[in-house]
């Protein structure tokens, strides 16, 4: 098999014309260059230099091989160049998954900085919902996503949790509501309210409502169950019941709903960017998380 180095080594002793001037600029002397060739001689099976008064110069072989050396240096630069990029974060492909909420409020600007900044970046982007996009990092098969907690179970020592925002509860009631003219309720004032219901199946943010309910005394009475918090706002405004969605979800209330902060107690999810730990140092991931806490 042709070695690379010593072909590399063959062609600048042809592009200089001599051993003695390609060891000078290879920084070798001229026997280690020699051994160099006449192993290269015994790997191609056919003389690669001949002489030419006090010089040397190519046979056909030689003049092939050194082509061809010229072809792999080149690709080996660029090789190189790529291996670099992709070390510093500049190319590659980045996947992140995410919960719908997370979808259209964090996940768009971010992913449009980061193009902006590394736009040789591959982006594989997959809502992952009403499943848990946590598995997909602690599996392999997602480099981030975007989760909430408290939850259960806690993720695999191999990820990093990455904190990204704190998202309050909100009450949503129809306009007109008693309650309505509040500007803050206790979450006790709900107690003995319908209720819709806002995701099926139930998940970590339908256990911080409950959670947050039975701490201010009570159990809540849903009358409607829905799918998503549009859907449940839907609900609402037809006055259906009451429910509490989080913030990060009401960035377009629907018109026929009012919305009111709640306190004793105030629930919160808190967004997490969980990282695999093949990603935690690659730039593009930096970037990412930042855009998405600016």
């Amino acid at each position: 098999m042709l070695d690379v180095r010593r072909m590399q080594v063959l062609r600048a002793v042809i592009t200089s014309g001599s051993i003695s001037e390609a060891a000078r600029n290879l920084g070798y002397t001229p026997s280690a260059i020699s051994q160099q060739l006449s192993t290269l001689e015994r790997e191609a099976g056919t003389a690669l230099l001949e002489r030419n008064g006090r010089g040397v110069r190519p046979t056909p072989a030689g003049e092939l091989l050194s082509e061809h050396a010229e072809l792999l240096g080149t690709q080996l630069a660029k090789a190189e160049a790529a291996l670099a990029d992709l070390k510093n974060g500049r190319t590659g492909r980045l996947a992140i998954r995410y919960f719908a909420t997370a979808g259209a409020a964090l996940v768009p600007p971010a992913v449009t900085a980061l193009r902006r900044e590394l736009p040789d970046i591959q982006v594989d982007l997959k809502l992952v919902e009403p499943d848990d996009p946590l598995p997909e990092v602690e599996a392999g098969h997602a480099d981030v996503a975007i989760v909430v907690f408290p939850r259960s179970k806690p993720p695999a020592e191999s990820v990093e949790l990455v904190h990204l925002l704190d998202d309050p509860y909100r009450a949503v009631l129809p306009k007109g509501h008693r309650l309505a003219r509040k500007r803050l309720l206790d979450l006790a004032d709900l107690a003995e309210e319908p209720w819709v219901g806002n995701e099926w199946p139930p998940g970590p943010c339908r256990d911080i409502m409950l959670q947050a309910c039975g701490a201010a005394g009570f159990a809540p009475n849903f009358v409607v169950e829905s799918e998503d918090y549009a859907t449940a706002q839907g609900f609402v405004g037809a006055g259906l019941g009451v429910s509490l969605i989080p913030e990060l979800a009401l960035g377009a209330p629907h018109p026929a709903v009012v919305v009111r902060k709640v306190r004793r107690p105030s629930p919160v999810r808190v967004i997490y960017a969980a990282v695999a730990a093949h990603a935690r140092d690659n730039p593009a991931v930096r970037l990412l998380i930042d855009a998405m806490k600016r």
